[in-house]
């Protein structure tokens, strides 16, 4: 009896011993890429915070504008980045295992502080990625870690900066493991990553950094007065994210085609950035706008009826001609002023209504239909949970093999779950 008593007891350790070893693992290296990647994401966003302060104050440096794009072309054709492709790089890297290089930190760093300070309109959680992801690609290279594992750290990576620079934590973690292959889920890299971007958001509060929360005065949960309302709206966020991503892979397109020379495209970019402006008589659309987003969903209030467009235009023309950052909180912007817009047409609180189109047009963009469902928990509070849930079912699926990022596996289909493995568009 005590004879098998031993073995069973044996082999138990036996099986559990590839476990622990890597917890232990996972522990340790995303615990390393947490510190390091919420101490780069804090010092990142005290300085683009600081960049939109100051372009507040001299509205007058949107006139520097062509010098500093001048400045990063010149910048990463030094560092003998002008070809790299960016978060789509970043996100092949987690697939195929070609690592992003880590002077892509400090370049988009300085790329996407330039853009925010004189004037380019952009977000800043996509440089997020490419920041994590080429920390954690590095990191894992230089503690040997096996490939599998290496691919799993560019996740961390991602987890850790998104939820330092956003303060989103479980949003990033969700992302990163979803974002990589749609209709597949990394649920192996949960660990690391939900690590990685916990240990992340503790440095970055420590550190100062203020995570995003928004106030519905009106939220609500499901009912039938309101679902059939929010599925319209879901369908019209679904048509809004496709336009978004059109627009954004014509206007790199046209770039690349008609100004072949990246000095010329980015002077022209900057020039059309200009005019714009000057046209809309506003500075509300420079920068990532977040204060418009805040006015939408806590008040209810549009700075103009038109101002999801006018934002989509601007990303176009600003991330298609060089100048860097994110595409995410330009999404917000569109899909909270789009559902400001026509909430009120179906009946919907206009800050309800902003809310929610914001989290479906994440959706709709980035095939992340779970990350998207916690970005509204984590950002308004759990009380209309389940209306985020149903406009996200339908965005996702109306918005086909769209993506922002074109390094995106669509590995299943959203209408019958055959495996298509092809590339989003």
């Amino acid at each position: 009896m005590n004879l098998r008593r031993k073995e069973a007891l044996t082999n138990i350790a036996e099986g559990l011993f590839p476990y622990s070893e890597t917890f232990l693992m996972w522990m340790i290296c995303s615990g390393l890429m947490g510190l390091a990647g919420g101490a780069v994401g804090a010092v990142f966003y005290h300085m683009v915070s600081w960049a939109n302060r100051v372009r507040a104050v001299h509205p007058e440096l949107l006139w520097l504008l062509p010098v500093g794009g001048l400045a990063i072309v010149a910048v990463y054709q030094l560092c003998g980045m002008s070809t790299e492709r960016g978060t789509n790089q970043v996100i092949e890297s987690a697939r195929n295992g070609h690592r992003a290089p880590l002077r892509m930190t400090p370049l988009i760093i300085f790329a996407t502080f330039i853009t925010h300070l004189l004037g380019g309109s952009a977000g800043r959680e996509g440089a997020a990625l490419q920041i994590g992801g080429s920390m954690g690609g590095w990191l894992g290279e230089k503690l040997r870690l096996n490939q599998p594992s290496q691919h799993f750290m560019v996740l961390c990576g991602m987890s850790a900066v998104f939820s330092a620079l956003f303060g989103t934590p479980l949003t990033a973690t969700i992302f990163s493991i979803e974002v990589i292959s749609v209709g597949v889920v990394y649920h192996a890299a949960l660990l690391p990553c939900t690590m990685s971007s916990l240990v992340a958001y503790g440095v970055s509060r420590a550190l100062g950094a203020v995570p995003e929360q928004f106030v519905i005065h009106k939220a609500s949960g499901l009912g039938w007065g309101n679902s059939w309302r929010v599925v319209i709206l879901g369908v019209g966020c679904a048509l809004v994210g496709m336009l978004l991503c059109i627009v954004m892979h014509t206007a790199s397109h046209l770039y690349q085609t008609w100004l072949p020379n990246q000095y010329l495209r980015i002077l022209a970019g900057s020039a059309l950035i200009i005019v714009c402006t000057l046209l809309l008589g506003t500075r509300d659309y420079n920068g990532a706008g977040m204060q418009v987003i805040e006015q939408a969903i806590t008040e209810g209030v549009l700075v103009h009826p038109l101002a999801f467009l006018f934002k989509l235009l601007l990303t176009a023309i600003t991330l298609g001609c060089g100048f860097r950052g994110g595409e995410i909180v330009p999404t917000f912007f569109v899909g909270s002023t789009f559902g400001c817009l026509v909430g009120p047409l179906l009946g919907l609180d206009p800050g309800l209504a902003a809310a929610v189109a914001l989290v479906a047009t994440f959706c709709a963009v980035t095939n992340c239909p779970f990350a998207s469902i916690v970005l509204g928990v984590e950002l308004f509070g759990a009380e209309s949970m389940l209306l985020f849930a149903l406009a996200c079912a339908v965005s996702y699926l109306l918005s086909g093999h769209y993506s922002l990022y074109s390094g995106q596996q669509i590995m299943y289909s959203k209408i019958n779950n055959e495996k298509v493995d092809k590339p989003a568009h």
